[in-house]
This record gives structure tokens, sequence and C-alpha cells, in this order.
């Protein structure tokens, strides 16, 4: 005859487990996609080591962490749990998201893994670590290698640029290509004072530099140093690429946290649009500066005299 209470807790047990699990994957996928996506710049390979675990890999990590404890100690479930919830709704305070994706899903778990027990308990562990771990393996390996693999040819200086029907000259590394992110008011400004030699900046505007146009910057990306062959859909607001490009040089520096440009393309008064090293194209307000969206001059060929 069933045990309808010990089967009761079987089912709240590996519910817990799938949630659980589930969710850890989905951090693991995130946080190893988004690592070699806008993180991996850092010049030595154990600072971006510890990046990845510290910033990309922490929200699986922690999940894993106090799921184990809630698994091996069912009467901690509800105070790790609700604890954790307490501290993600601190740190998100005022975000909705961070309250219905995180905080609230670990409520339920803490209720789940108090109420259940699943058996055997060498499955529950196995899913619970293994599965995680193995997602961000899985889906960081491609993309890592492609990250560990992007050219350099360490030339940041001012660049004359010809491909795919564009010719423009690249500002050199200085307030025409700034390390860190700004608006798209300031780099609009920034772009207009900047002086010929792309050095420093003028008190009026030059209008020697400007910002480059979303077909201009789709067309000059690049993949190991070669066109990427893209071209952009006004219509249909899309970019195609024979090859994907990358971070790469001569257009960006492998070393930096900017992976995002402005573009002097309006969607309206208050939004303009932006194209990432990868390629693609999106739109914001133009009143953000998040510290991977920065920019970088381009100039006439006759213009400016390259060095």
């Amino acid at each position: 005859m069933i045990d309808r209470s010990s089967f009761g807790r079987q089912v709240l047990g590996w519910a817990a487990i799938a949630v659980a699990t589930g969710l850890a994957c989905v951090w693991g996928w995130w946080g190893s996609i988004e690592n070699f996506h806008e993180g991996w710049f850092l010049p030595a390979i154990w600072m971006n080591i510890r990046l990845l675990f510290v910033q990309y890999l922490s929200p699986m990590l922690t999940l894993m962490l106090v799921s184990a404890l809630a698994l091996r100690f069912p009467r901690l479930a509800m105070p790790v749990m609700v604890g954790s919830a307490v501290a993600v709704g601190w740190y998100f305070r005022g975000s909705r998201a961070g309250i219905v994706l995180i905080a609230i899903p670990l409520v339920v778990l803490g209720i789940l893994f108090a109420l259940g027990r699943p058996e055997p308990r060498r499955w529950a562990w196995r899913c619970l670590l293994g599965l995680p771990l193995a997602t961000a393996f899985v889906f960081g390996t491609y993309p890592g290698w492609m990250a560990m693999h992007r050219f350099d040819d360490g030339n940041f200086g001012m660049r004359q640029i010809a491909g795919n029907g564009v010719t423009l000259v690249w500002a050199p590394e200085g307030p025409g290509w700034p390390e860190n992110g700004v608006s798209w008011y300031t780099a609009m400004d920034s772009c207009a004072r900047l002086f010929a030699d792309g050095r420093s900046l003028a008190d009026t505007p030059q209008n020697v530099w400007r910002l480059p146009t979303i077909e201009e910057v789709v067309r000059s990306l690049v993949f190991r140093g070669n066109n990427a062959a893209g071209t952009w859909d006004p219509v249909l607001h899309r970019a195609e690429f024979q090859h994907t490009p990358d971070k790469d040089s001569p257009l960006w520096k492998v070393h930096s946290q900017v992976i995002y440009w402005w573009t002097s393309s309006e969607l309206d008064q208050e939004h303009a649009y932006y194209v990432t090293s990868n390629g693609y194209v999106h739109t914001v307000p133009k009143r953000i500066k998040p510290g991977y969206l920065a920019y970088r001059c381009v100039a006439e060929p006759g213009k400016v005299k390259i060095p």
C-alpha cells in the first residue's frame, strides 16, 4: 500500500530539485554567455577567471549553495531561502523583475525544500550540482574559445579603414575613442569638438569629426581583422553579415569593457541607435551612460592627416 504522506514529500522534494536546478541552469547559461560577450576583457587570464566567477556565475553558484544547504538541512530551508529572498529584495529594491524573478521563487523553494524529501538522495545531488555546472561549461565553451582568439594588433592610433563601400578615418584612443561609457549627447558633443589630430577637445565645435551612422558602423565591422561584409536593412532595422563580427582590431580594443558604440542615427528625440561589437543594433535612451557603451569618432579621409 502506497504511503501517501511519503509520496507527497517525494513529489515536493523533486519539485524543489527541479525548480532549483532549472533556475541554476538558466543562470549558468546566461552567466557563461554574457561573460564572454561583455566580460573577458582584462589583460590577465586569472583576472578574467575571477570576474567570471565573482560577477557572471555568482547567481548560479549562490543558488546552488543555498539549495544545497536546504537539501542537506531541511529545517534551515525556510530561514535560508527567505533570508536570501529578503537580501535580493533589498538589493533590487524598486525593481519588479528582481522581486518576481528571484525573490518570490526563493520563497517558493524554501517551502518546497522544507516540506519535501527527494529520494534517492544521490540523484538529487547529481541534478542540483551537476546540471548547472555542465550547462555553464557547454554553453560557455564556444564563446570562450572565440573571446580568447580575438585579433589584437596593438595599434590604437588614428586608422583609415576602407572596405565594403565605406572609407573612413577612425579616431585614436583618447577623447575621440574613450575607455568609459558616456551618454549620446556627450558622444555627439565630443566628436564635434575634437581637434583634427584626435588627441584633445576644443572649447568650440571644430566639425572635423562626427559620430558614424548605423550603416557606416555595420559595413565597417570586422572579424579577425577582416571586414565582416555587413549590410544594414533600414526597413527591417536589422544588420546581416557574411561573418559574424567580433571585438577585433582595427576597430575595437580587446582589453576594453566597451562593446557598444553610439551612432549618430536617431529613433526620435529621446532615443538613438547603438551597435554592438558582434553586430546587433538596438535603441536606448540618449541619456544613459553605462560603462560598456561609448563611441569612436570618424572623419572623412580628406579632413584629417594620419600620422
